[in-house]
């Protein structure tokens, strides 16, 4: 009936846009997992007010990402794979809710990957196991993250 997205035709799918768009890349993406990255962008303008001299990249905005990078581009793929093209395009993904944990900071500039892996999908409502990590490879937060596919 559906059919597999590309990691491309699903970044191309993220309906997030600057200046609100927190994924550059979406490097794998399967029916179980995803991988995608953002780097950082040094002169955004939120490193302005958070905060002056030490600039750090707000933990919303951390989540955020780990949504545009896992939650919203999964959706997607199971989706497509579930539906025909006509009904998928019906629905955009939604973030709904989340548990994350801190353990790192995340500066201007840095480059740092999201993996994500599928908990729980159905009707269509989906739920991740995510890790976002930094280039060095060490963990910045994870936890649970969850959405689902409400009408256009």
């Amino acid at each position: 009936m559906g059919r597999v997205l590309t990691p491309a035709e699903a970044l191309a799918r993220v309906p997030q846009q600057e200046p609100f768009r927190f994924v550059d890349e979406i490097a794998e993406l399967s029916a179980e997992r995803a991988v995608g990255r953002y780097r950082w962008r040094k002169d955004a303008d939120v490193y302005r007010g958070h905060f002056p001299g030490n600039p750090v990249t707000p933990g919303v905005l951390l989540v955020e990402s780990m949504a545009q990078c896992g939650v919203v581009p999964l959706a997607l793929f199971l989706f497509y794979r579930d539906l025909d093209d006509a009904d998928a395009e019906k629905f955009q993904t939604l973030f709904t809710d989340a548990q994350v944990d801190f353990s790192g900071v995340v500066r201007p500039g840095d480059l740092v990957t999201t993996e994500s892996r599928v908990i729980f999908y159905r009707r269509r409502k989906v739920r991740v196991e995510a890790t976002m990590t930094s280039e060095d490879g060490k963990v910045v937060c994870s936890g649970q993250l969850a959405g689902m596919g409400v009408p256009r």
